[in-house]
């Protein structure tokens, strides 16, 4: 579980940092501009942290599965090298999949201008500057990407069913508050980047607007690698002394060098 976790970590604050930096340094410089390489980055990156965080989580909820319904069967399921294995299974997925959308997407002509009504480059902003019906290959692409995800999805629903009856088992009230207070967020958000991700990039131009189309944006793009940590990291006690530890340190050591100012002037 260590393993995902830092697998997530890395993936969580790869995809935030595709988008967010780019946005706020346009706001606090009042433009909408961005290079022709920056877009295509943004259109790299992001589907691809996207879909290997994904297949990740759906990979960390059979991790769990294994370890509370089997757990004699954990060490021959997964592994130290079975879980190396997944996990570059997972990157390499995700990345041959962004450079498929990638190629797609810019290789259709532009003819309505090279303005994304976006705060960031969206691969349906950039279909809608198109004027070739190629465009329709890409929405296809997309169309089957989250047809898979919809089946990670049910796997991963499956998995916590699972769980769920294996920890209605357990007699501990606390034990079984524990498992529910992590798997229940873990399904919100997983529903959460399901949904919106796959209104915003399938949806009907015909309900399309700038306003909508914003707030679909930040909710799948934004929010769920946002509250990952508090699910996955601040509710493991381990994690918990660790990140006091340090913050306590680190507040000791600045009151430390504040009073040693101090008494030098």
């Amino acid at each position: 579980m260590y393993f995902f976790l830092l697998n997530l970590s890395v993936l969580d604050l790869g995809s935030i940092s595709t988008t967010v930096p780019k946005s706020m340094a346009n706001s606090l410089w009042d433009t909408r501009a961005i290079s022709y390489a920056g877009c295509a980055a943004q259109v790299f990156l992001f589907p691809f942290f996207a879909v290997v965080e994904f297949y990740l989580l759906t990979v960390m909820s059979y991790d769990r599965y294994v370890a509370i319904c089997k757990p004699l069967h954990y060490g021959t399921l997964l592994g130290s090298r079975a879980c190396v294995h997944i996990a570059a299974a997972a990157w390499g997925t995700g990345f041959l999949n962004a450079l498929q959308h990638t190629a797609n997407t810019f290789s259709l002509p532009l003819c309505r201008g090279n303005a994304v009504e976006q705060f960031f480059c969206e691969i349906p902003q950039i279909l809608k500057l198109s004027c070739s019906h190629s465009y329709l290959r890409e929405v296809g692409l997309l169309a089957v990407g989250f047809s898979l995800a919809l089946v990670c999805f049910v796997f991963i629903v499956g998995s916590y069913v699972q769980i769920f009856r294996a920890v209605l088992r357990i007699p501990s009230e606390q034990g079984r508050h524990k498992a529910f207070s992590t798997c229940l967020p873990h399904l919100f958000v997983l529903s959460l980047l399901l949904s919106t991700g796959t209104f915003a990039n399938l949806k009907p131009p015909s309900i399309s607007s700038r306003s909508l189309d914003l707030m679909v944006s930040v909710l799948y793009s934004v929010v769920p690698p946002a509250v990952n940590p508090l699910i996955y990291s601040l509710r493991n006690q381990e994690l918990r002394d660790a990140v006091r530890k340090l913050v306590t340190g680190c507040v000791s050591a600045a009151t430390h060098c504040l009073l040693s100012s101090a008494k030098g002037s």
